[in-house]
Order: structure tokens, then sequence, then C-alpha cells
């Protein structure tokens, strides 16, 4: 499942066009921070989902906060009509979950790829932030409905997020996967070794991601 493709889906037409008018840019270049955005919030959520205690925290903040309600009126969301109302709609506080003292450097290296601000990078992140967990939770409570196992849930939501994670990294935006994610793949990569990477590794459970996977849920 590509975590990646379905947030860019939430993100186009007139959710598109409205979050553009609002951070004063154009839809392509507001497309193109918004791919990195969402690249470096998949990568902190697979930061924070490589131990079981942080798994277990993401799992619990998706129950209680996030069940992808979000998502039924996304132009309110992005209109900042519904944003922090709830901690499911409250983009700042995401933000500092899941990226913390990492948000102005992922900033910056989005400003430099997309061509906007900084400021409209600042204004753009916690407007894309609630979408993020509200996409990620309306998954978890989907293969909830269809009868998964708590075990199961967790190891296919940390499977997603770093599957994810791996994709993001093969698909242009290594360097922002590195700035979230270093800490558990050992920096960013040249671009041609995240196309190999991902090539080789993404039809399959094993490398490093499951390493990861095996090391999170061993003796569970």
């Amino acid at each position: 499942m590509d975590l990646m493709q379905l947030l860019q889906e939430q993100l186009s037409g007139t959710v598109l066009s409205q979050v553009s008018e609002q951070i004063g840019a154009s839809e392509e270049q507001t497309a193109q921070a918004a791919g990195g955005i969402f690249a470096s919030l998949v990568g902190g959520l697979a930061n924070n989902a490589a131990s079981p205690s942080g798994l277990s925290a993401l799992s619990a903040a998706l129950d209680r906060d996030h069940d992808g309600s979000v998502l039924d009126d996304i132009m309110g969301l992005v209109g900042g009509m519904a944003q922090g109302a709830s901690p499911a709609t409250n983009g700042l506080g995401i933000l500092n979950h899941i990226l913390g003292g990492k948000q102005e450097q992922v900033a910056q290296q989005v400003s430099q790829s997309s061509g906007l601000n900084m400021g409209q990078i600042m204004k753009l992140m916690p407007i894309l932030a609630p979408i993020v967990m509200g996409l990620i939770g309306k998954m978890r409570n989907s293969n909830t409905t269809q009868g998964q196992g708590s075990g199961g849930g967790l190891f296919d939501l940390a499977s997603i997020l770093m599957g994810s994670a791996q994709s993001a990294q093969g698909g242009g935006f290594g360097d922002l996967i590195g700035t979230v994610l270093g800490g558990v793949l050992g920096g960013a990569q040249s671009a041609p070794q995240e196309q190999q990477t991902a090539q080789s590794q993404a039809p399959q459970a094993g490398g490093l991601f499951g390493k990861l996977l095996g090391s999170i849920f061993k003796g569970r």
C-alpha cells in the first residue's frame, strides 16, 4: 500500500487550489512542497514506530484522536475552519509530536526543493499534518473492521509506515527522509542508490526494513 500516493490523492483538484491560494503559491509549487512534507511526516512516523514503545504510543494516539473523520470535511480542514478544535485537527501539535525539533530543518529543505519561502512552508506544514494522521487512522480502522488482531494491526501499521518511507526515499525525497529517519536508515543515500534500494527491496519483506520489523515484534 503506497501511503505517499494516497496522501497526494487527498491534495488534488479544488483542495490543492484552496491550499495554494491560502499560502500564496502556484499549484505546481504547492504540490511539490506537499510531497516533501508528506515524505517527512511519513518518515518521522516510521522513525517513531521503529521501537515497540514508539509504535504502541502511535497506535494509542490513533485510537484516541485520529479515526480518519477529518477527511470527511477536508475542505474545511485545509481552509482552517476546523483546525485546532481538537487533537485530530491541531496541525502544530501533530508536527511537534512527529518531527519535534526537526521542523525548521525539514522546512528549509522543502523550501529549497520547491522554491517556496520559509513562511509559506511553515503555513503549509500544519495544514497537511492532520491529513497524514487522518489517513493513517482511517487505514487502521479499516484493518480493524476487517477483523485483524491487535498484534497484526501493529505489524501492519509499522510495515506500511516503513515501507512508505522507503518508497519515498527512493522517489526523490532521500534527503528529507534522511533528516527524519537518519537514526534508523543511517542517513540519506544518493539518488541512484535510493532507486536501486527501492527496486531491490520493495517487493519483499526482507532487507533493512524487514530486520527492523523483526526487531520490533521479537518476542511479541
